[in-house]
């Protein structure tokens, strides 16, 4: 377990994630990620395009994780931040606002005064990949990122999984970073179980991912959504 201060443990989160950005683990997701960011969406041609490993966002102190799957080929990877610049953002912005996780519920780009309370936003896939479909190649090469912010969030108490893959990726990350399930559930939206490592637990909670083809067909709703964050806030508060 990790037995330095908060603010030693922000810093190495930090170096961290200055290490993510440089990564070049997955030679092919870097060059479709550099050539999209020159190719560029017609909607968005006079920006400038991130095109790299995404890094975590939000608070180093954080007691709730979200993983999601991964950066966005016009979204997070052209703006640098996680759930950035697309619409999925725009519907955990929001309920994250709502569940006092985030201090605006709307989210443009890395200057638009974004801050989150609480909460620190990571993927399984820190590299936006073709037709948004990872490879397991790839998630393994990301993997150890995801323990290690595990490890590293000395307070964390809640993790919220964004989707299938995410939830896979926190349980299996939650599992290498020395925390036990007593029992682990099939992915539901709404689903949760204990992890728990000595005297310390973190409940994961699943969530169906805001997607455009869940949150257009009515498969996730907003009040779905709020749900979730409302349990994130119940577990936390009563610690």
């Amino acid at each position: 377990m990790i037995t330095s201060t908060p603010r030693e443990r922000a810093r190495t989160i930090e170096a961290l994630e200055t290490k993510i950005v440089a990564c070049e683990r997955c030679p092919d997701l870097r060059a479709y990620c550099a050539r999209i960011a020159t190719e560029k969406k017609r909607a968005h041609r006079d920006q400038e395009y991130w095109g790299r490993p995404v890094p975590a966002f939000g608070d180093f102190a954080a007691r709730v994780l979200l993983v999601g799957l991964a950066p966005g080929a016009h979204g997070s990877n052209r703006t640098g931040r996680m759930f950035t610049g697309d619409a999925s953002g725009e519907w955990l912005y929001r309920a994250l606002f709502r569940a006092g996780f985030a201090n605006q519920p709307t989210q443009r780009d890395k200057n638009d005064g974004l801050v989150l309370r609480d909460a620190l936003i990571t993927a399984a896939l820190r590299c936006a990949p073709p037709g948004n479909k990872p490879t397991p190649e790839q998630l393994r090469h990301c993997f150890p990122y995801l323990v290690r912010e595990i490890e590293l969030l000395g307070d964390l108490r809640v993790v919220v999984g964004l989707g299938a893959i995410g939830t896979r990726a926190a349980e299996t990350a939650l599992a290498s970073a020395g925390y036990a399930f007593a029992t682990r559930h099939a992915f539901a939206h709404g689903a949760e179980s204990v992890a728990r490592y000595g005297d310390r637990a973190i409940v994961l909670l699943s969530s169906y991912h805001p997607s455009r083809q869940n949150t257009n067909t009515g498969v996730l709703t907003e009040p779905m959504l709020d749900a979730i964050f409302a349990r994130a806030r119940e577990i936390v508060s009563a610690v």
